[in-house]
């Protein structure tokens, strides 16, 4: 039995393989997980469902999980990490070919009778995979980055054919964080994302997308060979983006197109794509300044957001806890951050420092996303709150994370700063 094999362990001989182990990350996070779970028992007071004990039940799965792969030498990935590429898109294939449709996106495997959601844990896996070529191969010329986009399309076109726009959105975050720290140059950056700000401009805001090729033509001709036919390129490849982002527009689903504008003005159709919004605003605004109180919330107790246990659980937080607590909850993102940024500062190898801030972009992406489509500053993208919303791979995704970056911290250098 798995309980008694557990009693067996020496605990302490096993926690002595954990010497530089940073303790306060992983404290952070499992408290999160907690508060999570209280959160999501608020949101279900009043129904018959236990989301909120599942929610403990895989995070502890997930706590144990990311212990192990701690002790865990995470190097090993490197010369496996085709093989974890391999894994990811057969995994994006089979949701494809028989996936579940849940909330208009075919995301979704049944296993067991549990759905499980492989672009959650396909974050990891190229995350493992652009750690590894940019390491080989440091994002300094073109060629470089041009073979990360390349590896990054498959799982990324994949991933849009569910379609799921939020977990392809944290993808390109990842892959954008994990150039800039491989010593790809800033211009470039800039210019391998204006096709997308082109598409959006040339069809909302046609003057602005006038200056924006002002702008894109000075990054190039300041960053790129040959002047003259590296600015005629760029401003060509925005000029076919910018017609093309009406063609594609025609392509999403009548809900993804709500999701995209309906936050600026959410009052268009309260009582249809805007109605969540609407209520979520409401719910964090009464929470005042020191919140409703625990299990107190109107907006709450009353299920007036609808799925608020998953994308939503923010406004929990705002209505019952207030500006205080929902304060305490942004200190604690930002305390998660700065240690995943002084791991990667203080890995031994540029592998383990790349696993580290694809981990940060991940993280530090969904958190702003989600947050913000909460009270309105951002579109509704189904991303979830980091360890804080209901959602059983999502949890599991971002544990096994946390472990590969606790593997790196108790592997660096002895004397490392903390």
């Amino acid at each position: 039995m798995l309980h008694k094999s557990l009693a067996r362990v020496n605990w302490k001989v096993w926690l002595a393989d954990l010497p530089q182990v940073d303790w306060f990350l992983f404290y952070l996070v499992v408290a999160l997980t907690a508060f999570g779970g209280l959160m999501i028992h608020s949101t279900e007071m009043h129904k018959p469902t236990i989301n909120w004990w599942q929610h403990w039940l895989f995070g502890v799965a997930g706590t144990i999980i990311s212990l192990f792969l701690a002790r865990w030498r995470y190097e090993n990935l490197l010369q496996w990490h085709w093989l974890t590429y391999l894994i990811t898109n057969l995994s994006l294939i089979a949701v494809i070919i028989m996936g579940v449709t849940a909330n208009g996106a075919e995301s979704w495997i049944n296993i067991g009778g549990f759905n499980v959601q492989p672009s959650e844990f396909a974050k990891v896996g190229v995350i493992i995979s652009l750690a590894a070529i940019l390491h080989q191969h440091p994002a300094e010329n073109l060629m470089s980055i041009i073979r990360v986009f390349a590896v990054t399309s498959v799982p990324w076109v994949l991933i849009l054919l569910q379609p799921d726009l939020g977990t392809a959105l944290v993808f390109g975050a990842i892959t954008i964080g994990m150039l800039y720290w491989a010593n790809a140059k800033l211009g470039w950056i800039v210019l391998l994302l204006s096709p997308l700000v082109s598409a959006f401009l040339y069809n909302l805001l046609f003057p602005g997308w006038v200056v924006w090729m002002v702008i894109v033509a000075l990054i190039a001709w300041f960053t790129l060979p040959i002047r003259f036919f590296s600015v005629a390129v760029a401003i060509a490849i925005n000029t076919v983006s910018g017609k093309l982002g009406q063609l594609l527009w025609g392509l999403l689903k009548q809900y993804q197109k709500e999701r995209i504008t309906l936050f600026l003005h959410p009052e268009q159709n309260p009582l249809g794509g805007g109605y969540q919004l609407i209520q979520s605003r409401i719910a964090i605004g009464s929470g005042q300044l020191w919140g409703k109180g625990l299990f107190q919330g109107s907006q709450t107790q009353l299920n007036f957001i609808p799925e608020q246990h998953t994308d939503f659980i923010f406004s929990v937080v705002g209505e019952e806890w207030g500006f205080v607590g929902a304060l305490g909850i942004l200190l604690v993102y930002w305390l998660i951050c700065l240690r995943l940024v002084i791991i990667a500062c203080t890995a031994k190898e540029n592998f383990g420092s790349l696993i580290a801030i694809g981990v940060l972009s991940m993280i530090v992406f969904q958190t702003i996303i989600n947050i913000c489509m909460t009270v309105g500053l951002a579109p509704i993208t189904g991303i979830p709150l980091p360890w804080l919303s209901y959602g059983r791979s999502s949890l599991l995704t971002n544990f096994i994370a946390l472990g590969l970056v606790e593997s790196i911290a108790n592997y660096r250098p002895r004397k490392s700063l903390y």
